[in-house]
């Protein structure tokens, strides 16, 4: 179980990482003009900025502290945030009718959950 957690919390931080960077340092009108970057056109740049600064949070906060044992908390803490910013996720997509990107963000979803869950739970960083 505890290998199953790493696995997707490396999952999900790489996910993170690499939506973090294209979010933070690609120009919003390249990210326009990717393939399901159209909500973009939609958002301030400071908004999609911001999003990328909190996926590259996400994508520390999901593995380091538990690395280095300082606030392991945090790493599932993180994983509730990711929740939350798939919800927000799903329901753009959906608006713009592009159901495969809603499906891709529901299995974020639930690998966040499962991390969430085993951290917070069976194999908990705290106590």
């Amino acid at each position: 179980m505890n290998l199953a957690l790493w696995i997707a919390a490396g999952l999900l931080a790489a996910v993170a990482l690499t939506g973090g960077i294209s979010k933070t340092f690609v120009p919003k009108e390249k990210l326009a003009a990717a393939h399901g970057g159209g909500w973009t056109e939609d958002a301030g740049t400071g908004f999609v900025k911001t999003l990328g600064v909190l996926e590259l949070l996400a994508a520390v906060g999901l593995i380091l502290p538990a690395v280095v044992d300082v606030a392991p908390v945090l790493a599932p803490v993180t994983a509730v945030c990711w929740l939350l910013l798939m919800v927000g996720a799903m329901i753009t997509h959906g608006r713009r009718g592009e159901s495969g990107f809603v499906m891709l963000n529901l299995i974020y979803f639930l690998l966040a959950a499962f991390v969430a869950w085993g951290r917070f739970g069976p194999e908990s960083f705290i106590g």
